[in-house]
C-alpha cells in the first residue's frame, strides 16, 4: 500500500492533472449535479433539504466507495499487475500538489510583469471571491490563502485516507471535498440541503488538517522560516477562522512568512469579513506566493515520507 501510495505521488509531480484525460473527480462531480436535479424540486420544506442533502451525501460518498472497490477488484482479477496500476492511478487522480502548484504559478507570473488583469483573472479561477478590482497586496493575499487551505484538501487529507483504505477511501474523500465545494454553502439554496455534505467534510478534515499544522511548523523550520511564529499564529489564530480546519495551515503560513492574512472580501458585490491570521511584519510581496508554494511541495512530502513510516511500523509490529 505504501509503494502505491509513494508512486501516486510521484505521477501527481511529474503529470498533475493531464488534459483531456477522465478525471474522477469530474465524474463525481458530474453524479452530484444529476442527483441535486433529481431530488431538490421534490422538497417543500428545510427538513426535506436536510434528509435530501443527507440522502445525496451518503450516496455519493458510499456509492463512490463502492464503485472504486468495484474497479479495483475487476481490474485485479483480469492481472493483479492492472489492478495495482490502476490503484495508483486512482490515488494519484486524488492529489492535487502539481495543481495547485500550477494555479499560485500562474498568479506570480503575471504580478512579476505588473499584469493585474491578468493575475486577478487567473486568481479568480480559484477562488470564490470577487478580483475584478483587487490590488496587488489582495491578489497576493487571496493567492496564498487558497494555497495553505488546499494543503489539507487537496493533499494531506487524501494522503492520510489513501494510507488509512487505499484508493476507494481516498476518493472517497474526494467524494466528501467535491459534495462540500458543490453544495455546502450557507447560502439560500445549499444552507439546509448542503448541510450534511458541510458538516461531513468538517469531520473528514479534522485530523488531517491538525497533522497538517503540525507538518507546517516542521516545514518552516527545514526552511528556516518563522517555525515558532507558524506555532505561535496557528495556537493564537487559527480559531478565529470561520472553519475549523482551515484557519491551521492559513495561520501557519502567516505565522511562517511573517504576514497578515484575512480581512475583507467580496463575494458577488456582497462584502464579508475574514478575522486577521498572524502579524504583519513585512508587507505582502509576491515572493509570499513563492514561499507558500515550497511550504506546499514540502509539507506534502513529509507527509508521504511519515505516513509510509508508519505503515511499515505497523507491519513490523504485526508481523
Amino acid at each position: 500500500m505504501a509503494l502505491q501510495i509513494v508512486l501516486a505521488f510521484i505521477i501527481d509531480l511529474l503529470t498533475g492533472d493531464p488534459q483531456g484525460f477522465p478525471h474522477p473527480v469530474v465524474i463525481i462531480g458530474r453524479a452530484i449535479t444529476a442527483l441535486e436535479r433529481c431530488l431538490l424540486p421534490l422538497c417543500r420544506n428545510k427538513w426535506h433539504e436536510r434528509l435530501a442533502g443527507t440522502f445525496l451525501t451518503v450516496t455519493i460518498v458510499f456509492g463512490t466507495y463502492l464503485v472504486v472497490y468495484m474497479i479495483l477488484r475487476s481490474f485485479t482479477m483480469i492481472h493483479p499487475r492492472l489492478g495495482y496500476v490502476v490503484s495508483v492511478w486512482l490515488i494519484s487522480s486524488s492529489l492535487a500538489v502539481r495543481s495547485l502548484a500550477a494555479a499560485g504559478m500562474k498568479v506570480l507570473k503575471p504580478l512579476i510583469l505588473h499584469d493585474l488583469k491578468s493575475a486577478r483573472y487567473n486568481l479568480g479561477m480559484i477562488v470564490g471571491r470577487d478580483t475584478e478590482k483587487l490590488p496587488e497586496d489582495e491578489i497576493i493575499r487571496g493567492a496564498v490563502e487558497t494555497i495553505a487551505e488546499n494543503i489539507v484538501d487537496g493533499v494531506i487529507s487524501p494522503l492520510f485516507y489513501a494510507f488509512l483504505g487505499g484508493a476507494p477511501l481516498a476518493l472517497a474523500y474526494k467524494a466528501v471535498n467535491t459534495l462540500d465545494s458543490m453544495v455546502g454553502y450557507k447560502n439560500e439554496r445549499y444552507l439546509h440541503f448542503g448541510r450534511a455534505s458541510a458538516r461531513l467534510d468538517d469531520l473528514a478534515n479534522y485530523l488531517p488538517a491538525r497533522i497538517t499544522g503540525i507538518l507546517i511548523v516542521i516545514t518552516a523550520l527545514l526552511l528556516r522560516k518563522d517555525w515558532r511564529g507558524a506555532w505561535q499564529t496557528i495556537l493564537r489564530d487559527a480559531r478565529k477562522h470561520p472553519s475549523p480546519n482551515s484557519g491551521i495551515p492559513e495561520s501557519g503560513i502567516a505565522g511562517a512568512l511573517g504576514i497578515r492574512l484575512g480581512g475583507l472580501n467580496f463575494y458577488q458585490g456582497i462584502p464579508s469579513f475574514r478575522a486577521y491570521l498572524g502579524v504583519a511584519k513585512q508587507p505582502l510581496s509576491p515572493n509570499h506566493i513563492k514561499d507558500s508554494i515550497n511550504i506546499m511541495y514540502l509539507t506534502s512530502v513529509l507527509g508521504v515520507l511519515i505516513g509510509t513510516a508508519g505503515v511499515v511500523l505497523i507491519n513490523c509490529v504485526i508481523d
